[in-house]
């Protein structure tokens, strides 16, 4: 029986990269991708980039929560009147490699009761790849994202950095964690199928 790739991708912070790595892996791995919660933008929603960006091997997913107005899940879901319970989120049975976007950071709410992405990726109980990029504080950001998922026990698979190397910090973050650095995706002026389907079969090789 083949046993399928199933990842769930965080990020740092916001505008990291990772709908733009989820589309990579995606792409790379011929998977399904999943965002449970999408707030704002729906008509132009990661679920719907990532539907541009990658060829017609990746089947896209209706996320589980399709919020109207582009602010943190748990505002919007108030707005909208809806009530987001973690309870609500199972993995999708699929037998195909699977793919899972967080939004944001780990720590932002979904909730009245302010559980957060770092609750629902504990709860998925997924290998997640955390995708990283530089600028002035970004290291306390990984460092931080990396020792709040060890102290919850969830399995880190890797980093992927988005845009140039920065030696001092990438190095200093492999000292204290020793993760494997799974890909650099290097930064374009604009992103395009054909540069998600380039970079896919680059990283191929290292998933």
């Amino acid at each position: 029986m083949k046993e399928f790739k199933k990842y769930a991708v965080t990020g740092i912070g916001t505008d990291v990269g990772k709908t733009v790595v989820s589309a990579i892996l995606s792409e790379a791995l011929e998977a399904h991708y999943w965002k449970p919660v999408q707030a704002g933008d729906l008509n132009f929603s990661d679920t719907k980039k990532v539907q541009k960006y990658c060829s017609n091997k990746v089947r896209v997913m209706q996320e589980r929560y399709a919020l109207t107005e582009p602010m943190s899940p748990h505002a919007a879901a108030e707005i909208d009147g809806i009530n987001i319970a973690l309870s609500d989120f199972k993995i999708p049975e699929v037998e195909a490699n699977l793919i899972v976007e967080g939004a944001g950071g780990l720590m932002v709410p979904f909730n009245a009761k302010a559980e957060t992405y770092l609750d629902l990726f504990k709860h998925l109980n997924l290998p997640t790849i955390i995708v990283s990029r530089h600028y002035l504080g970004s290291i306390n950001h990984t460092m931080m994202t990396i020792e709040l998922m060890q102290r919850e026990g969830i399995e880190i698979a890797g980093i992927i950095y988005v845009g140039d190397e920065h030696k001092t910090t990438e190095d200093i973050i492999a000292k204290k964690y020793g993760l494997p650095v799974i890909y650099r995706v290097p930064l374009a002026k604009e992103i395009t199928p054909n540069f998600i389907q380039e970079q896919a079969q680059i990283i191929k090789e290292k998933l």
